[in-house]
């Protein structure tokens, strides 16, 4: 049996080919059939006789992970590698690969986007008029903002450049990088959120960055802006902050429970989006062909 479980939702919808090539190389290709995100016991029934799962951000923990004991490769269509036990996969000889370049651009003209459309509070007037009211609201210029980009690895870079063109001053705070490129200021994140107009998150952690103390220490009417992972920023105290008018807005695309039900809905300085970072056509097709791609490397290598 050569058969390949694919969890993502959507993938083959834009662009058939990368099923194409999986069936042209004899591989029995299944789709997801709930057509969301699978538990735990959902993908142990699905993938019991894979040897390949291109996945999307579902679970893929040891308790799931042992019962698939004809498992080779995992091909994460996406960056973050977190819903992955890498620990796990080591033990017990599964490859895990990802697509770290695809979807770089389409995550950093969302965040251009979205910080464009919360300082314009493009958002709000449309729901103004949509109720009936003819409200205009006084914005603000992208342009001259120092925004601090928390993160500087594909994507934070990315999207530095895009706004550097849109004239404004880029500083960044990220660990693992030791200097600062040309054009761009590397500080500490104590600076960074007392320097920022703009805060923007692009990590590959889930851990949490910034809490109350840390909002403390941002300019008041501060804007942030978080596209990478839930839980990077405490929820309650950035959702107190934005209630209470210390920052003046925020674009979330990321929570630590998704789908997202909680009080961030009922603030109308709020941007929310149901996680669709790489949810670009171009983009998309270029993770599906790259995590196919992977794949087939990946299962080549295990012969």
């Amino acid at each position: 049996m050569r058969k390949i479980f694919i969890s993502t939702t959507s993938f083959g919808v834009y662009d058939r080919s990368c099923l194409n090539i999986l069936s042209d190389k004899g591989f029995e290709v299944q789709l997801n059939p709930h057509g969301r995100k699978l538990a735990g016991e959902e993908i142990v029934e699905l993938c019991r006789d894979a040897i390949g799962i291109v996945a999307g951000t579902e679970s893929l923990d040891e308790a799931v992970l042992k019962q698939l004991t004809v498992l080779k490769v995992i091909s994460r269509c996406g960056t973050g590698m977190d819903n992955v036990d890498l620990k796990a996969t080591e033990r017990l000889g599964i490859k895990v690969v990802n697509t770290p370049d695809a979807p770089t651009l389409a995550v950093a003209e969302l965040a251009v986007g979205l910080i464009i459309s919360l300082l314009r509070k493009v958002c709000r007037m449309d729901a103004a008029v949509r109720r009936g009211e003819w409200k205009k609201m006084m914005g603000n210029q992208l342009s001259g903002k120092t925004v601090g980009i928390i993160g500087f690895g594909r994507i934070g870079r990315k999207t530095a450049e895009l706004l550097a063109l849109l004239g404004c001053k880029i500083i960044f705070y990220d660990v693992a990088v030791d200097a600062a490129p040309e054009g761009f200021e590397m500080v500490s994140l104590q600076e960074l959120l007392g320097r920022s107009d703009i805060v923007t998150f692009h990590v590959s952690s889930k851990s949490k960055i910034v809490g109350a103390e840390e909002i403390k220490l941002m300019k008041q009417g501060a804007w942030i802006i978080n596209l990478s992972r839930g839980g990077v920023v405490d929820e309650n105290a950035l959702y107190l902050a934005l209630k209470e008018g210390r920052l003046s807005g925020a674009a979330l695309d990321v929570f630590e429970q998704e789908p997202y039900t909680g009080p961030f809905k009922d603030l109308d300085n709020v941007i929310i989006t149901p996680h669709i970072g790489s949810y670009a056509k171009e983009s998309r097709i270029a993770m599906e062909l790259q995590s196919v791609e992977n794949l087939l490397k990946g299962l080549e290598a295990h012969k």
